[in-house]
């Protein structure tokens, strides 16, 4: 089935990632309730494989997956995938269950644009131009607004603090990885092999750290459907296409409206009204990512 180009143009595909992005920290808020991180991740992924299992064949009749060529692809597409999943994921997932509030998780993701750009100079010799740098970092202040009325200093611990640098780390270098070393990899194939990578990595922590207890639940199977489909798969799937056509720094500056996001959509279904701060915030870091996305203006002889 070919999706209509006019579902697949940049501002799209933008705007679907970040509100799906923004949503994940609402699913995964619940499905944590029900099963620890690395137990709620296994099961996740576990879903995500069987789900690709038809879908697959369904895109083989589409057109054919294109599988990589050489062991050193291989390599390539699975170590960009666990950086994307089990270190990303893993680590944000296991701040929040060691007490580190979702206010300071978000916080400290923020900087992963500013991290890109430093980065990327030296990587992939992008350097920005003009309004971009007070972009970056009028973008992260803004999101310090908007997060600041859940940000709780004492429950920060150095494990935790610890789990979340491992998360921003590790999915600054997912996307820059995947870019330099997988630049024409067919995404659908590089989802599958991902997929199978990160399960087989979380599944035996998730035996021998947390005993793999699981409260099943209606809200729990919800959430892990809502991820999986539209975080792990189309959401990743979009922002690494961002990323083939754009600058790193610019499309990564998106994550700064996630934050935005998930503010508004608990605003909707819990009733959670966002303090003047927080739409003080909101304000100063749709600034701040308009000016990191802004094309530096042609150099004229």
């Amino acid at each position: 089935m070919k999706i209509p180009a006019a579902l697949t143009t940049s501002p799209v595909l933008a705007w679907f990632f970040v509100s799906v992005w923004g949503s994940g920290y609402i699913a995964t808020k619940a499905g944590l309730q029900y099963a620890a991180p690395f137990t709620f991740l296994t099961l996740r992924f576990a879903f995500g494989v069987l789900l690709l299992i038809p879908l697959s064949a369904l895109w083989r009749r589409s057109a054919p997956l294109r599988w990589p060529d050489t062991p050193r692809q291989w390599l390539h597409v699975t170590i960009a995938g666990l950086l994307m999943h089990a270190g990303n994921l893993g680590g944000s997932h296991y701040a929040q269950y060691l007490g580190m509030s979702a206010g300071v998780v978000a916080l400290v993701l923020a900087a992963q644009p500013l991290a890109t750009a430093i980065i990327a100079m030296p990587l992939l010799h992008e350097r920005l131009h003009g309004w971009q740098w007070p972009g970056v970092l009028l973008g992260l202040f803004g999101v310090a607004l908007v997060v600041w009325h859940k940000i709780d200093v004492r429950a920060i611990t150095w494990g935790a603090l610890g789990a979340v640098s491992v998360s921003l780390v590790s999915i600054t270098i997912a996307t820059l990885y995947q870019r330099v070393f997988c630049p024409a990899v067919d995404l659908r194939a590089a989802t599958v092999v991902q997929f199978v990578a990160t399960l087989a990595v979380l599944a035996p922590l998730a035996l021998a750290v947390e005993g793999f207890h699981v409260q099943w639940s209606w809200v729990l199977l919800a959430a892990i459907a809502f991820l999986v489909v539209f975080a792990s798969i189309l959401a990743v799937n979009a922002l690494h296409t961002l990323m083939r056509r754009g600058e790193a720094t610019r499309v990564t500056t998106l994550l700064y409206l996630t934050p935005i996001f998930a503010v508004i959509l608990e605003w909707l279904l819990f009733d959670v009204v966002p303090t003047p701060l927080t739409l003080a915030g909101m304000v100063v870091t749709c600034a701040g990512v308009a000016l990191a996305a802004r094309r530096p203006a042609p150099v004229t002889a």
